[in-house]
């Protein structure tokens, strides 16, 4: 059975920094392309940046380009999403999802992913 398990949210200042890190368990973690999703009430789940299986190639939103940054630790099945001069708007509950593709047009979509997490809330105050 896979487990996809998000950890590390919480209420961060404007401007500061936040690490989320999500395990995964039950599936061969090096193969499967790794992505991190958010989400606020009323509005679509929105890609907000993905690890390649292969390579470990790195695509970003353009919201949090330069900001945030994603890395995976294949021994530990774990990949992190660390926040910094993290911004209001960065305020959602945060997703980890784990997929096969390796394609850059679909790893950002939601829908090619095959695990997801619970989500994490990330509060930011201003």
């Amino acid at each position: 059975q896979v487990q996809v398990v998000e950890s590390g949210g919480g209420l961060v200042q404007a401007g500061g920094s936040l690490r989320l890190s999500c395990a995964a368990h039950g599936l061969t973690f090096s193969i499967y392309t790794m992505g991190w999703f958010r989400q606020t009430p009323g509005k679509e789940r929105e890609f907000v940046a993905a690890i390649s299986r292969s390579v470990g190639r790195e695509y970003y939103a353009d919201s949090v380009k330069g900001r945030f940054t994603i890395s995976r630790d294949n021994a530990k099945n774990t990949v992190y999403l660390q926040m910094n001069n993290v911004k209001a708007e960065d305020t959602a509950i945060y997703y980890c999802a784990a997929g096969p593709q390796t394609s850059p047009t679909l790893i950002t979509r939601g829908p090619s992913y095959l695990y997801w997490g619970q989500g994490t809330q990330v509060t930011v105050s201003s």
